[in-house]
């Protein structure tokens, strides 16, 4: 409930029952305050020693929180949960410390004073009259398990008088301030409270485990209205306070409306969402040009039952112009079936401007300026034109000119405007001149109408240019995050991902981008950066990546940092840190909220293209065990077939040494059929890896396509004896310029393809031909031809259609089209109705062939 009531030495306490029981754990901070029954209780505890800060010449002593880490202990002390770290710390404050000390698995023991919790601050200060400014939002105490050090508060009073709290001159002071004993009581019943509000979130959890009849209901969800104002933030606390008590969940939500807010409204603004997501709100921010209609609509959207707003502190005669009573009205008449609580506004923060009136008086000065000078120069033309169109016409022209006004200045000046028009052209023109008096009733409702015209055309003109504002503010957003998805829907490699992302950051943000991802071991900025990341900007991305947290500018993680550093994280891993050397002063919630969508949207596409090419290589991985299966099936086949042959006719040989010579030279010619298939096979294989490494260059030079013909078939008499070869070649001859080693090898393998794959005795058809600067060379068979769902694998490697007769490797066709397309060629096949397959090979003849001589 306060200081002196024991809670570090009963953490020391709880640490050495700890110790006892063999736990694993060290001091990484503690405050004894000099009292010599905490040293002694401290000594022999394993000690991590705390690092120097030096801050302005002076020596400051906080946690090493590194230490710590590096030691990892099962369980760390650490006194004073609401410290302000030194300048210069990773963290600003010590429970954000203690929360990365949680997030590397290691158990904590913290100490606390109630008026320390963000919630109960200001009651506190309302109670005791003391400001506390070293606060820890309440979502850190979420997970947390709480024992409260009680002690009477007569008790604490008489603690303090014998000096065993503060020392003696604090003392007096103390017990005629902070520790009057009706502070001291009203302290204790918010410490007990507070427990009792954690103990029953235990309970709840408990019996919402064991009650599995049916499914349970959200009884109470809360919404707070935030606003750019001060008051806003005792709101928030207060809306924390309840939920605890109610046990449900709460939402922060401001509604960002037309008008634009002054830099000081909008600092204020992030500070009121920062307090709010630290106690644990969900946060949210949407966009109306009615601040009613806004939070009611996310109401009911969420299924919101309360909503709480402050008491508004504006005079009445504002109402007139949408001040808060109007609002608190219309809300009341428009809620429905949500309950509505009105909470009164602290006096100290009482500052809040009004959403209505209070920014049309913080234009800019040189606007009201212009809007003066705007009316002195339509005066001097309504004097010039005066004489000709009377006194009533000026009354149109200062209209006019008001409207116009609207399209350039703030709500303020405008209003200026339209007031002082109307008594320039009273005191200018309406007779009688030169006075502020008016005689006729004809013109002074005259007057009187154009005063409220002015003001209503004023206003209307300048609020639909305010709205016309917003509108363009949100278009640039949708528009920026829709261009950032398109291109990253577009990306097939990290490197485009990366290129993308710094290209929107940098053209919608005007700031240098870098992106760290991992290279190798450690993370690294990609080439494409254009931010310089140095040594010290990169110890906070390489913090950032551990910890998957946001830290640099504009954060409480490491906020000394020149840039602000956002993880490239999704469910599954983090990939990488996105830095932004952003130039501005603060970052608006808007700004930011679009930097962490950027950031999500550019780590899911990364997510992509990693599980995509994880999923290419598992494919490929698979096809390659699937070609190599195939391949030690067919060679072992192939090998298999003509060793036995060659082995069973040696064999034969052997024994038959006075057998007939026909019969031996039967032995040898099969013994050497079956060679030369062993040869054929191993030429393949061959051939195949040669193809794959690339390294085949024709050797090209001239040559008669009729005896590349003959010669291949000359070549393959024996395999094609069960087959009658028709040729069909010109008389003429045909010089082409080819590597014929290579088109004689593609023809020969289509031919020994036919041989396979036809009956034996049909015959096959051979033919050659030149066509259009290219030779063609065709083998067509008599069989059952290509199944039509085999064509578009027919000249893949191993690939063999169903029911293709047995032997053979599946390599003869594979090798036949990488020969082909060496020469720059092209292979293809198709079925000839009733006839079978016909294969034809192109080879492009580019050079005219040189010109013979006849002999004399």
């Amino acid at each position: 409930m306060s200081p002196g009531v024991g809670k570090t030495y009963a953490m020391l306490e709880a640490a050495r029952r700890e110790l006892a029981a063999t736990r694993d754990l060290v001091i990484g901070y503690l405050e004894t305050h000099g009292r010599k029954e905490t040293d002694a209780l401290a000594d022999g505890i394993p000690t991590v020693p705390r690092k120097t800060v030096d801050h302005r010449g002076l020596a400051l002593t906080e946690m090493d929180l590194d230490a710590v880490l590096a030691r990892r202990p099962q369980l760390a002390l650490v006194d004073e949960l609401a410290h302000t770290n030194a300048p210069g710390s990773r963290h600003p404050k010590r429970w954000q410390d203690v929360q990365e000390l949680l997030d590397a698995g290691i158990d904590v023991f913290t100490t606390s004073n109630v008026q320390h919790i963000e919630s109960r601050a200001d009651t506190v200060r309302q109670i005791t009259g003391a400001e506390v400014r070293e606060t820890v939002p309440d979502s850190v105490l979420d997970d947390a398990v709480l024992e409260l050090v009680d002690l009477p508060p007569a008790e604490l009073v008489q603690r303090l008088q014998e000096g065993k709290v503060y020392l003696p001159d604090r003392a007096a002071a103390a017990a005629q301030n902070f520790f009057r004993e009706e502070n001291l009581t009203a302290l204790r019943e918010i410490a007990l409270r507070l427990v009792a509000d954690h103990v029953g979130a235990d309970t709840g959890d408990f019996y919402r485990e064991q009650a599995r009849t049916g499914p349970w209901k959200t009884s109470h969800r809360l919404l707070v209205a935030v606003g750019p104002g001060p008051s806003s933030e005792p709101l928030i606390r207060w809306t924390r306070r309840m939920a605890d008590g109610l046990q449900c969940r709460w939402l922060a939500v401001h509604v960002e409306g037309p008008q634009s807010m002054t830099s000081s409204a909008q600092a204020q603004l992030e500070k009121n969402l920062a307090t709010a997501r630290e106690l644990g709100a969900q946060v949210m921010t949407t966009t109306d040009d009615d601040l009613v209609r806004g939070l009611l609509r996310v109401a009911r959207e969420l299924n919101v039952t309360q909503i709480i707003v402050g008491k508004p502190g504006n005079s009445r005669w504002l109402d007139w112009f949408g001040g808060g009573d109007h609002l608190l009205r219309r809300l009341t008449r428009e809620s429905g079936d949500i309950d509505l609580h009105v909470v009164r506004a602290d006096k100290a923060c009482s500052g809040e401007p009004s959403r209505g009136w209070r920014p049309m008086l913080e234009s800019h000065f040189r606007q009201y300026l212009f809007a003066m000078g705007t009316v002195a120069a339509t005066a001097v033309l309504n004097l010039a034109i005066m004489a000709l169109v009377g006194p009533r016409v000026p009354g149109l022209v200062f209209l006019l000119a008001v409207m116009l006004l609207a399209l350039k200045v703030g709500r303020g000046p405008v209003l200026v405007a339209g007031a002082l028009s109307a008594l320039v052209w009273n005191f200018f023109f309406l007779p009688p001149r030169f006075t502020l008096s008016i005689t006729t009733l004809e013109d002074g409702v005259l007057f009187g109408t154009y005063f409220v015209v002015a003001l209503i055309l004023g206003q209307l003109v300048a609020r639909i240019r305010a709205q016309e504002q917003a509108e363009r503010r949100r278009e640039e957003r949708a528009s920026a995050l829709y261009e950032l998805t398109r291109d990253l829907s577009e990306a097939g490699s990290r490197d485009e991902v990366v290129w993308h992302l710094i290209a929107q950051i940098t053209r919608v943000f005007a700031a240098p981008v870098a992106v760290c991802l991992v290279a190798g071991d450690q993370l690294a900025p990609h080439p494409d950066s254009n931010l310089t990341l140095t040594e010290k900007e990169l110890s906070v991305a390489d913090w950032v990546f551990r910890q998957r947290k946001a830290a640099g500018r504009f954060t409480d993680n490491l906020p000394g940092a020149e840039a602000l550093h956002l993880p490239l994280t999704t469910e599954r891993k983090i990939f990488g840190v996105l830095a932004i050397g952003a130039k501005e002063k603060n970052l608006t919630t808007a700004q930011r909220d679009l930097l962490e969508t950027f950031a999500r949207q550019a780590a899911l596409v990364l997510d992509r293209v990693e599980l995509r090419n994880a999923a290419e290589q598992a494919r490929l991985l698979a096809e390659s065990e699937r070609l190599s299966q195939t391949l030690l099936n067919s060679i072992s086949h192939e090998l298999r077939t003509p060793l036995a042959a060659s082995s069973s006719a040696a064999s034969a040989l052997a024994e038959a040494e006075c057998a007939p010579p026909e019969q031996r030279r039967a032995l040898l010619a099969e013994i050497q059929e079956a060679n030369a298939r062993l040869n054929r096979i191993v030429g393949n294989l061959l051939d195949v890896a040669r193809l794959e490494s690339g390294k085949i260059q024709p050797r090209l030079d001239w040559y008669d396509a009729r005896d590349l013909v003959q010669t291949t078939i000359r070549e393959l008499q024996r395999e094609l004896a069960t087959h009658p070869v028709e040729v069909n070649t010109p008389a003429d001859p045909m010089l082409v310029r080819l590597d014929v080693s290579l088109a004689q090898h593609a023809l020969a393998n289509l031919l020994l393809n036919a041989v396979m794959h036809t009956p034996p005795g049909t015959p096959i058809e051979v033919g050659a031909q030149l066509s259009h600067s290219h030779l063609l060379l065709r083998v067509g068979d008599r069989g059952p031809g290509i199944p039509p769902g085999a064509m578009p694998r027919i000249f893949d490697k191993f690939f063999r259609a169903d029911g293709a007769a047995t032997g053979g490797s599946g390599l003869g066709l594979t090798i036949a089209k990488g020969f082909v397309e060496a020469h720059g060629g092209t292979i293809s096949v198709v079925n000839r109705p009733g006839r079978g397959a016909l294969f034809t090979l192109q080879f492009p003849q580019l050079e005219k062939p040189p010109k013979t001589t006849e002999p004399d």
